[in-house]
């Protein structure tokens, strides 16, 4: 008997910190409307642990569109903008957070950009007035970008208290919006809205060429964080 039971505490503990750690959650992002609401931003403040380095990541120009529109990366990121399409294009932002230009290019640039302070970078296309897409630069150590049917999921979670970020291009002023905090425990599921109105995604080309202008105004107007 003495044998069996202490056979069995350590499996309980075994137990009890596996539930811990698969800590998980599944967001819904929606708009004023209750709609899906996809290219928007989730990020995560939670409990104290391991943060992962900053990595490396992709902005493709394919179709005369940035691919993706919306990239969130965490600071100090290194980003590659590869050219696939069959013209040129000189890639720059003027945001506050990360001011740059990649001169008339094909293929891939030799350095990427190193994204080194948090806030919205707003991307443009010197030629093709039209291309818009944005680089969301953060410190939250968890962070994902809402699918076309607004759905964000993280894994691997501590248990705990949460508190979340949200930031889609469509507010009126660009700024991310603090939600409410929540907690974490096993698999949570968490619906998350912001005061817009969700639309098609993207701008075929031909599409107005202020629409990089009108996005880059709106950024400085009310800040860049």
């Amino acid at each position: 008997m003495t044998k069996r039971l202490f056979l069995a505490a350590p499996l309980y503990l075994i137990g009890a910190l596996g539930l811990v750690e698969a800590a998980s959650l599944q967001g819904d992002v929606v708009d004023a409307k209750g709609a899906a609401l996809g290219n928007a931003v989730v990020t995560l403040q939670g409990p104290a642990g391991g943060v992962a380095a900053p990595g490396k990541a992709v902005m493709d120009q394919q179709e005369m569109r940035f691919v993706p529109s919306v990239l969130a990366v965490r600071t100090g990121t290194s980003v590659t903008f590869p050219n696939r399409d069959d013209i040129r294009h000189q890639v720059y932002s003027f945001s506050p957070t990360k001011r740059f230009e990649l001169r008339l290019y094909q293929g891939t640039p030799s350095e990427p950009v190193v994204f080194d302070k948090p806030g919205l970078v707003v991307l443009g296309c010197n030629i093709h007035d039209w291309m818009v897409g944005y680089i969301y630069v953060t410190d939250d150590p968890w962070f994902a970008v809402s699918d076309a049917q607004g759905k964000v999921s993280f894994d691997d979670l501590p248990a705990g208290d949460y508190r979340v970020t949200l930031w889609h291009s469509a507010l009126p002023d660009m700024q991310p919006r603090q939600g409410e905090a929540f907690k974490i425990e096993g698999a949570a599921a968490q619906r998350f809205a912001l005061p817009v109105e969700a639309s098609s995604e993207g701008e075929p080309p031909g599409a107005p060429p202020s629409a990089f202008g009108d996005a880059f105004k709106k950024a400085v107007e009310h800040g860049s964080h």
